[in-house]
């Protein structure tokens, strides 16, 4: 049987606000195994990226339980889930979040480099030269283009080895174009090494490629089908 890499339990996240508390999520349940890939949809403001933070780690719900690499998210202070993440996780954002002091083979260097290995300069230089970069590696990001951009970002999203991978919007910055290509990478990385994929989309053909499909609306899950 596949254990779950990844499981909610009935999530709740309330803020306070100037009306009193404001629900953003309610009661979310929700698995994913290894390879899983999982669209999360909805428009603005029903929830999809405080769900993808709950997830990540990066905030607690206000209720509910999420187990990730067989850790409690609850039970772990700040710098243990900081640990996590660095041990288990990457991000793609949509406005790519590369260091404008560092070229394209130092970001995607970093993470390995604050883990410690030794062999970052080597790992970091194959995937670059794996997303089409090889030639790019000294340029920095205001040299690049938005699309060469997302893909220093998903090298280094990558470059860990993380068993779980969260994209929000990561072709939102994109000409549908450059954007297409991007999904291909994203999907085509995903396969070879074998990452659980969730990511935060409005675009309906990229949340299509994903094995599953989960729609949210003023915070609650009302729609959960497998992609076409």
């Amino acid at each position: 049987m596949n254990t779950p890499i990844l499981t909610a339990r009935h999530l709740n996240k309330v803020v306070p606000s100037a009306e009193g508390e404001l629900s953003i999520l309610h009661d979310l349940s929700l698995d994913l195994c290894r390879g899983d890939s999982l669209a999360i949809v909805g428009s603005s403001g029903s929830g999809k990226s405080t769900l993808l933070g709950l997830l990540a780690g990066l905030d607690l719900p206000s209720s509910g339980s999420i187990h990730l690499a067989g850790q409690d998210l609850s039970q772990l202070d700040e710098d243990q889930r900081a640990r996590l993440r660095a041990e288990q996780v990457g991000f793609v954002f949509q406005s790519f979040q590369l260091l404008d002091s560092l070229n394209a083979l130092e970001n995607v260097m970093l993470p390995l480099e604050l883990e410690g290995h030794a062999d970052a300069r080597q790992r970091a230089r194959a995937l670059l030269e794996r997303v089409g970069l090889g030639h790019r590696l000294s340029h920095y990001p205001r040299q690049l283009s938005g699309g060469e951009q997302q893909r220093v970002a998903i090298a280094r999203a990558f470059v860990a080895e993380p068993a779980v991978l969260f994209a929000d919007e990561p072709t939102g910055n994109l000409d549908s174009h450059t954007g297409e290509r991007i999904c291909d990478l994203l999907f085509e990385l995903n396969r070879e090494r074998g990452a659980t994929l969730v990511l935060v989309t409005h675009d309906a053909r990229l949340a299509q490629r994903c094995n599953r499909q989960i729609r949210l609306e003023a915070g609650q899950l009302v729609d959960a089908v497998p992609a076409l």
